[in-house]
């Protein structure tokens, strides 16, 4: 069973206002002089699931601003970041500056902690495959980064951590996914109940994820280790993955509103701190509209003239919009509102008049706000569907045994009705067989069939779906190339690093650096990028 999202609220006061939270526990303890045999560890499990799906601060800066229009599922006038290809670095490092000395930081802590520890070894493993969600992400986003010695710190005394080899960190979350897996399959229980916000301390589903994510790191190998993703997406097989949309690792938000941490972070984002940042990509609109899918209806609404253009709103008066998939209309990428030729007034289809002052442009779609732009909403980390999606590839590819069509066709079902998660009306078994029927799976366009799905199916998992572009090279993207971007007019491949480091790890950060192809720059590609 998986639980709600307000849990947080009680860990993160513990651990960030030791005296603001009444409490649980030994009220003997003294709030303001914790100690490690009186911290309750368990809080911080909790926390470490915060940072695995992201936080507000680093989805709105990472992921929305620069990745999602990046990668077209969004095109944007008042953010160039990711739409123009422009640079800052605070944006370009906001993962980074949160995650290592909170979520990696905690994770690490954790597992020093619960190593040893015969009374907490579930939960010792459910860390460690949580670990492996942080740091693939890390290392997708940078390329080399502090992992072998991240986190250690006050442990080991680390203040200057060495930068490991993609190559080997990628190796090394491999074979901790499957110590943890196998671990886990001889645990029936764990102690950690209602502060694992994701299955409630099930060994089972915990099993299930680590195998699960064990596909979906191997697969990223696809370029520059065939023969690697190959032998571990049939350990992966052999382990036991997810088998249903009922194994989706998944955090709810049940209760929660726009104004306070407990949101989702891209509901938060979309619905209160950047309403007017966004719209759907015309690429994004267009790829959905144009093969019929039934889930352009849940991912875009039009809201026209009731588009909230401040900050903030009441949930009170929010319009949900018109969610027919025959308005929906999406945003050219690279166009702004400066009067030159590139000015969205001047688009053919802009659905306003030269004389409107713009207010044309809030009848392009932004996201649904019965599903992704909700406070509310779930966060869904790992999917049963995106990891079929990628068992067709690895069929296909010959990697593995199986019928890649059959792989192709469940994980698009499953992504379709995924959507039961947001508490909205499923699209109908009739109607997916329908849409399938009319995008039938095609040997001789499968790898661009599959990746394409992924990249549907991966909306509002940014990270993620940067990730598999860059490896898949799916969709097929126009770059824009506009005055004042950085890379030259093509599509970032990576983050910068936190400028912070050239000062206080110097040595092993010039090191990562000089592994680097273009040097710390966006156009820069990680290892398994390969060209």
């Amino acid at each position: 069973m998986k639980k709600g999202i307000l849990v947080i609220i009680t860990s993160l006061c513990l651990m960030l206002t030791s005296t603001g939270c009444s409490d649980f526990g030994d009220l003997n303890v003294d709030p303001e002089n914790i100690t490690a045999e009186s911290m309750n560890y368990t809080l911080l499990f909790t926390n470490v699931q915060v940072y695995t799906y992201g936080t507000e601060y680093d989805i709105w800066r990472n992921a929305a601003i620069y990745i999602s229009s990046m990668i077209q599922h969004h095109a944007s006038i008042n953010w160039s970041q990711g739409d123009k290809y422009t640079y800052n670095d605070s944006y370009n490092q906001a993962y980074w500056d949160r995650t290592y000395p909170n979520g990696i930081l905690n994770a690490v802590t954790l597992i020093h902690q619960w190593k040893d520890d015969e009374e907490y070894q579930a939960e010792y493993n459910m860390i460690r495959i949580l670990r492996v969600i942080l740091m693939q992400r890390m290392t997708d986003m940078y390329g080399d980064v502090p992992y072998s010695e991240a986190g250690l710190g006050y442990i080991e005394s680390i203040g200057q951590p060495k930068y490991d080899t993609q190559e080997s960190i990628y190796l090394d979350m491999l074979n901790e996914l499957k110590e943890a897996g196998e671990a886990l399959a001889s645990i029936s229980s764990s102690k950690i109940g209602a502060k694992d916000i994701m299955y409630g301390g099930n060994t089972t589903q915990w099993r299930k994820l680590a195998y699960s994510l064990m596909v979906r790191v191997a697969m990223r190998l696809t370029k520059v280790a065939p023969d690697t993703a190959s032998t571990w997406v049939n350990t992966a097989l052999a382990g036991g993955i997810f088998e249903s949309n009922d194994d989706n690792c998944i955090v709810t938000h049940e209760g929660a509103v726009e104004t306070t941490n407990a949101a989702e972070p891209y509901g938060k984002v979309y619905s209160h701190e950047d309403v007017t940042g966004w719209r759907l990509s015309n690429t994004f609109v267009n790829q959905l509209k144009n093969t019929g899918d039934p889930r352009l209806s849940l991912i875009g609404t039009v809201v026209g003239e009731s588009l909230v253009s401040t900050n903030q709103y009441s949930s009170d008066n929010w319009e949900y919009g018109d969610t027919t998939a025959v308005v929906q209309l999406g945003m050219p990428n690279g166009r702004d509102v400066q009067g030159g030729d590139l000015d969205i007034s001047k688009e053919p289809n802009y659905p306003g008049t030269a004389d409107d002052g713009y207010l044309g442009v809030r009848y392009y779609s932004v996201p649904n706000r019965y599903t992704f732009a909700r406070p509310d909403a779930p966060t869904l980390v790992v999917t049963y569907s995106t990891i079929q999606l990628l068992l067709a590839e690895a069929a296909y590819r010959g990697y593995i045994s199986g019928n890649a069509e059959e792989y192709y066709n469940e994980g698009v079902r499953a992504a379709i009705k995924q959507f039961t998660a947001y508490g909205v009306d499923i699209v109908t078994d009739a109607q997916i067989n329908y849409y399938l029927s009319q995008n039938p799976y095609n040997a001789s366009t499968a790898l661009e069939q599959i990746n394409v799905q992924y990249w549907i199916a991966t909306y509002c998992d940014e990270y993620e779906a940067f990730a598999n572009w860059r490896r898949s090279g799916y969709p097929v993207l126009t770059p824009v190339n506009y005055v004042g971007n950085v890379t030259n007019g093509t599509i970032p491949r990576r983050f910068t690093y936190n400028t912070g480091e050239a000062v206080v790890n110097t040595e092993n950060y010039l090191e990562a650096v000089r592994r680097l192809n273009n040097g710390d720059t966006m156009t820069s590609r990680v290892w398994w990028d390969a060209e």
